[in-house]
């Protein structure tokens, strides 16, 4: 059964301000590595936490995009900068807290962006691209703040994760399942891919070097 339009929205809502805290997270620590100062660290958790989103309302016509019109976005994105700015100690206690945090807002994001792109009657094919492409923006945006060849470029399995876990939303639309279990399905897919990517150093086929 598919949700209501005011249980869908809320639905994404959630996802969206959940990936927004945990991709803020990423970027700050990101920054806090890289030794930028307390300004520099909020802009780019504020850049992680937001590009997606904003890229994806954009493509379907939901403007002004909701990261730049809600201000409960700002909030949360500075809030994530701000405390790891101050318990970055703490929160770098989880191993490998970047990539944790990183893959658990690619797998919001990536749910978050097909269900919204859904909701906007974009071709199921298509939503799960725009899932895709919501849940790798902000980490694009991030590694080249940060002058580094983006991880959807080079990382181990990411993208693929994340068009895993949106085909896992359109499967469930086509088949009318629960919109709720179907998020958290996808949701738990995509991170549990990326996250045996990175255990398991599973990549795509590269050029062989010398070539």
């Amino acid at each position: 059964m598919i949700a209501s339009a005011g249980a869908l929205k809320t639905l994404v809502f959630v996802l969206d301000l959940g990936g927004t805290f945990v991709f803020a997270l990423s970027g700050a620590l990101a920054g806090v590595k890289r030794g930028l100062d307390f300004f520099g660290i909020v802009v780019l958790s504020f850049a992680a936490a937001s590009s997606g989103g904003i890229a994806r309302d954009l493509l379907i016509g939901a403007t002004p995009p909701a990261a730049i019109s809600d201000w409960r976005y700002l909030v949360v994105a500075l809030f994530a900068g701000t405390m790891t700015f101050f318990w970055h100690a703490a929160i770098e206690k989880v191993h490998d807290s970047v990539l944790v945090f990183d893959a658990a807002g690619l797998a919001l994001f990536a749910v978050a962006g097909t269900q919204k792109a859904l909701a906007f009657d974009l071709n199921p094919v298509m939503a799960a691209v725009l899932g895709m492409v919501t849940g790798i923006g902000g980490g694009i945006v991030r590694d080249v703040l940060l002058n580094e060849v983006p991880a959807v470029l080079r990382a181990e399995i990411y993208a693929v994760a994340a068009l895993a876990g949106a085909m896992v939303v359109v499967v469930g639309y086509l088949l009318s399942l629960p919109t709720t279990a179907v998020a958290l399905v996808g949701a738990f897919l995509c991170f549990a891919i990326r996250m045996l990517a990175l255990r398991r150093k599973w990549q795509l086929p590269r050029v062989p070097r010398g070539r």
